[in-house]
């Protein structure tokens, strides 16, 4: 399956006919602030505790092998939207731990490997930029990735890129 996942809306048409390409504009949800209560791991595992729209989008993230992120780039992180939802998404990962390249990383639940394309917009300055490659690449690891892209765009050239980039999927 092929998620996209984006904190605004975006005007694309998906031509794919099996629909195995899920959008989700996060900005039309209800998604609250995790409390870190750490209710999905020891409450009702695999479940957030808090009931809005999160718990009907982080189960797409888990199956999805296919990702593409759309967000404002703000202070060299995801903007507000986004990041709530990634900070949601804990579910998807079990309590315990396990060791990659020598590093304490939990274990995923039922988690799809993913190729992932962070489509990053904005007016970004370059220090901001590298600030935020080096947040995916650590992110990288938590959110079971394979292989990642960070593009960054403006506003005007957002969607075209979307576009662009869900064509090839449909090839």
């Amino acid at each position: 399956m092929k998620l996209i996942l984006s904190d605004k809306a975006i005007n694309i048409s998906l031509k794919d006919s099996d629909n195995s390409i899920k959008y989700i504009d996060l900005s039309s949800l209800k998604i609250a602030n995790c409390v870190g209560c750490f209710g999905c791991w020891v409450k009702t595992p695999g479940k957030c505790v808090i009931r809005d729209d999160a718990v009907d989008v982080y189960p797409y993230i888990a199956k999805s092998d296919t990702l593409l992120y759309i967000t404002r780039i703000k202070y060299g992180s995801y903007d507000t939207i986004m990041k709530t939802m990634i900070e949601r998404s804990i579910p998807v990962q079990q309590a315990f731990i396990r060791l990659v390249n020598g590093e304490a990383h939990h274990v995923q639940r039922n988690v799809a490997l993913k190729k992932a394309t962070i489509i990053a917009y904005g007016n970004i300055p370059t220090e901001e930029k590298e600030i935020f490659k080096r947040l995916v690449q650590r992110n990288a690891y938590n959110m079971h990735f394979e292989s990642y892209e960070v593009i960054f765009v403006t506003e005007e050239e957002l969607e075209q890129t979307v576009r662009k980039e869900v064509s090839e999927w449909e090839k």
